[in-house]
């Protein structure tokens, strides 16, 4: 069973940083894909970041491009999402998602707003104050 646990949120003043984290179990870090979503009150599900486990590859939503930096520790089965500049724009339930396909497809379906992956966790708040 793949499990995702996502840590890391909290509160933080605009202009401020938080690092989150998702440990994945259950699922190997291998020609596939793990990333970060995020949803706002009234607001549709959105892709923040992805990472592609077999080079490295990233794919960044343009509200967050210069601001947010993933990154991954395949031999700890640990994504991060580094946000600096937070803004109040930024403050969502973020959600940590992974899928067996590779980078290539899972970008593909991004570009054409389908935003499906295979596993989900529960999310973590952020919230960024003015």
């Amino acid at each position: 069973e793949v499990q995702l646990q996502a840590s890391g949120g909290g509160l933080v003043q605009a202009g401020g940083s938080l690092r989150l984290s998702c440990a994945a179990s259950g699922f190997t870090f291998d020609d596939n894909v793990i990333g970060w979503f995020r949803q706002a009150p009234g607001k549709e599900r959105e892709v923040v970041s992805v990472i592609g486990s077999s080079d490295g590859s990233t794919y960044y939503a343009d509200s967050v491009k210069g601001r947010f930096t993933i990154s991954s520790d395949n031999a700890k089965n640990t994504v991060y999402l580094q946000m600096n500049s937070l803004k109040p724009d930024d403050t969502a339930v973020y959600y940590c998602a992974a899928d067996d396909s590779d980078y290539a497809v899972v970008v593909a379906f991004f570009r054409q707003g389908y935003y499906g992956m295979d596993y989900w966790g529960k999310g973590t708040q952020v919230t960024v104050s003015s």
